[in-house]
């Protein structure tokens, strides 16, 4: 089972639409921290902060290249959290095909 903090570090970089477009951004390729805000429209500030807590979720990954601060997508790629959300939608869809053939067999005997 994955770790709790790893995913609730990834949920709550998630939970903000800012960061998601970020993601949604650098899986085009990598860009500037000064690039990224001008795009989300908000100060260079800002949006480092909001490329930090990406960063310690390992989703977004840093590197200073010269006087600029270049981002791309991190080596976690929300392989964990795609890992919790198949393990429960596994566990749905075998309750929903369950519930499907109570039905099912509840519609033969009332003939």
């Amino acid at each position: 089972m994955v770790q709790r903090e790893v995913l609730d570090r990834a949920f709550a970089a998630l939970s903000d639409g800012t960061r998601r477009d970020i993601l949604v951004r650098l899986g085009e390729g990598p860009a500037t921290v000064s690039q990224l805000a001008e795009r989300a429209g908000i100060t260079v500030t800002g949006l480092a902060k909001h490329v930090k807590v990406l960063e310690e979720a390992g989703l977004v990954a840093t590197e200073k290249v010269g006087r600029v601060r270049q981002c791309r997508l991190g080596p976690e790629r929300l392989t964990d959290v795609t890992a919790w959300i198949d393990l429960y939608r596994r566990l749905w869809e075998r309750r929903m095909d369950g519930l499907d053939l109570y039905f099912t067999l509840r519609k033969g005997t009332e003939k």
